[in-house]
């Protein structure tokens, strides 16, 4: 029946005769078989058996065969089938049950894949599946390793906006090098899209009373604010529902401060927050109710109250001045004179020599910027004991990485535009609810009562067992350094957390293998905060002299991990997907 079915799906292409590379990859496609041309390219050479370019009908099934009909898929058909042709519903019900952990089932559902992945007619009508729909469905989408349920907002978004980790983006006007690359409007955009929701505009004063948009005291190219903001008004809400938040690293005169301020609400109009809403007038609001709002991030006079009281009154030509203080890192008591923020100001020193200094600088803001500032006031981030003590609702920090490194210990993931570790974790970590940019942290990060050690496992947290058999590679991609569709190919699997649960485990190497090399290794995983736990693959041809080559890498959270047979999607460097490239593996946890 199978050979029947086949040869119907094909004998047209082959009635003039033989068929050449291009055809064949066309007809696999057809056939629904996912299928890397430099892998079809190598298969078909082998199996050209005259080397004339063109293949038989024969040749042909001998190329569909080694693409589409894995060993490894044919042993577990096999263990379900009882090594019969087929599959019968009540068969794969206990397959779907006891290797692929889903529960509530009903016969339905295996009836339901069944009419979905098996492509031939007669053994669908008899409520069969044949090896051909059982490789269609392993390869679909249903068996990734990330959970569909987490590819929807399934978490709670009615929590203050503290509660959540969200998404954010340092330099996003950048695309390349941050000191002499060019600024791009693609930065926000590529950002947005990819469900960023915080993005930094770093804007200076710009001729014609147009203010700009790069980096400060460098050679990279400058963008008009205005053109910036009506890029991020478009693409805005095109991936995520929730509230974008502009941080401004603002160093612009305060007439051209009134400038932002009249192109913030021209553009964003009613999608700008420039009011406190009434029910959260002394708490922030949650994400849920700030959907589809923009909100303003730069230093602030005075008090919300007194911001909704001025609403609606002519503020143009109003400034305001006030000392900022913050801390410095240089040592000593001479007198500093400019910064960043304020280029060519003198700042006073209030320190003493040899210990870290605290300055203080007058700073000048509009008052039409500052009103437009309400949940997200930016202060100065001076020590934790002291924002515990001071910090007010609406007020948020930013931290240098020199700084938060010492204080986390930790890598911090901000520069969308920079492929690398770093980002796979950002977007890894992001990939979870929805990819909304948004994520509830764990109840031991929300409470304010307990003590969260990253260096010890907290009270509350259950410890996962996490096992991996890693099968085998499906389609990898070949290293660069081969000629046809060779690699040296290697698994890394590392485990990011807190930093008890950080470690790394790899795999043998399979030699001049990049088409199906076959692992089958395990390994196992204690992981005591899983909350806080991101899974990377990474897949590497060995080099011996010059390092080893780096060909994908996929990252998700732990807990967004599903259980049983799974594929592992690859991405590279830039984060652009490989398909068909994927591992294969079986996944299997406890709590």
């Amino acid at each position: 029946m199978e050979n029947k079915w086949f040869l119907s799906m094909i004998r047209d292409e082959f009635r003039g005769g033989k068929i050449n590379l291009e055809k064949t990859h066309k007809l696999l496609e057809k056939l629904d078989i996912q299928c890397n041309y430099v892998h079809v390219k190598s298969i078909f050479k082998d199996n050209d058996r005259l080397k004339q370019g063109r293949i038989t009908i024969e040749e042909f099934r001998s190329i569909y065969r080694i693409i589409a009909h894995r060993e490894e898929i044919v042993e577990i058909f096999n263990t379900y089938s009882g090594n019969q042709k087929f599959l019968v519903e009540k068969n794969l019900l206990q397959f779907l049950i006891q290797e692929q952990y889903i529960l509530d089932m009903s016969q339905n559902v295996a009836f339901e894949i069944i009419q979905k992945y098996e492509p031939i007619e007669e053994v669908k009508r008899a409520h069969r599946m044949s090896f051909e729909g059982f490789i269609r469905y392993m390869g679909s989408s249903e068996c990734l390793i990330f959970k569909p349920d987490c590819g929807r907002v399934y978490q709670d978004m009615t929590q203050p906006l503290n509660d959540y980790f969200i998404s954010s983006s340092h330099n996003t006007y950048l695309i390349s090098d941050q000191l002499l690359g060019p600024s791009d409007l693609w930065g926000y955009v590529s950002a947005l899209v990819k469900g960023c929701r915080c993005l930094e505009i770093d804007c200076w004063d710009g001729s014609q009373n147009e203010p700009v948009v790069y980096h400060g005291y460098t050679l990279t190219s400058k963008l008009l604010f205005k053109t910036v903001i009506q890029a991020i008004h478009k693409y805005a809400f095109l991936t995520s529902d929730y509230p974008v938040v502009l941080s401004l690293e603002n160093h612009c005169s305060p007439s051209q401060q009134e400038v932002m301020a009249d192109t913030l609400q021209s553009v964003f109009g009613d999608a700008l927050l420039s009011d406190m809403l009434d029910d959260f007038p002394d708490k922030l609001p949650s994400p849920e109710v700030l959907k589809f709002k923009v909100l303003v991030r730069n230093k602030k006079i005075g008090t919300l109250r007194e911001t909704h009281e001025r609403k609606g009154s002519n503020k143009h030509g109003q400034v305001e001045e006030f000392e900022e203080i913050y801390q410095d890192e240089i040592k000593g008591s001479e007198t500093l004179i400019g910064s960043e923020d304020n280029p060519g100001k003198e700042d006073e020193i209030i320190s003493v020599a040899g210990l870290p200094l605290f300055k203080k600088r007058k700073v000048k803001v509009a008052l039409a910027l500052s009103d437009l500032v309400i949940y997200t006031k930016a202060e100065k981030f001076r020590s934790f004991q002291h924002s515990r003590l001071y910090q007010q609702f609406n007020e948020s920090n930013s931290i240098g990485e020199t700084e938060a490194r010492k204080l986390l210990r930790l890598r911090v993931a901000l520069n969308f535009q920079t492929p690398g570790l770093p980002m796979d974790l950002q977007n890894g970590k992001f990939l979870d609810n929805g990819g909304s940019g948004y994520i509830l942290k764990p109840h031991f990060l929300r409470d304010i009562k307990t003590q969260f050690n990253p260096n010890k496992p907290p009270n509350q947290s259950d410890p996962v067992t996490l096992t991996i058999r890693l099968i085998s590679g499906i389609q990898l991609p070949p290293s660069n350094h081969s000629s046809s569709n060779k690699a040296d190919a290697l698994v890394i699997l590392e485990l990011f957390g807190v930093p008890n649960d950080q470690t790394k485990q790899q795999t043998r190497v399979i030699k001049r293998n990049a088409f199906s090399p076959r692992w089958n290794e395990t390994f196992t995983f204690i992981i005591q905060v899983p909350e806080l736990a991101l899974m990377r693959f990474v897949v590497e041809s060995q080099g011996l002299i010059t390092g080893n080559e780096f060909l994908g890498q996929y990252t998700l959270p732990v807990l967004s991990m599903n259980k049983g047979y799974r594929r592992v999607p690859l991405f590279s460097r830039m984060g652009e997907s490989l398909e068909p490239a994927s591992l294969f593996i079986y996944v299997w946890y406890v709590r």
